[in-house]
């Protein structure tokens, strides 16, 4: 059986992830209390963010800047400001 989160970015019990995606505390507190859903919500976001700021994850100050953005987005329910990009109506 699946496991179960409620989850902290969508507000509602949901699928959780299959395992531990990110190492450290970060990584816990995301399997803890993020679904399947809003994770490939972030990653989308994630890609955009690389590919407009082209971001290099060999680069240390890189991967701290998208792990700061992923917690904002995740569990303090902010958007990810994309330059040039605007979000579909919904």
């Amino acid at each position: 059986m699946a496991r179960t989160v409620l989850c902290a970015r969508l507000k509602k019990e949901l699928p959780g992830l299959d395992f531990q995606l990110i190492p450290g505390e970060v990584g816990k507190r995301v399997f803890d209390n993020i679904s399947k859903e809003a994770w490939s919500e972030w990653q989308k976001k994630q890609t955009m963010l690389i590919n407009e700021k082209k971001l290099s994850l060999m680069n240390l100050e890189d991967r701290k800047f998208l792990e700061a953005e992923m917690v904002k987005y995740l569990f303090e329910g902010q958007e990810v400001d994309i330059e040039g990009y605007t979000p579909p109506a919904p």
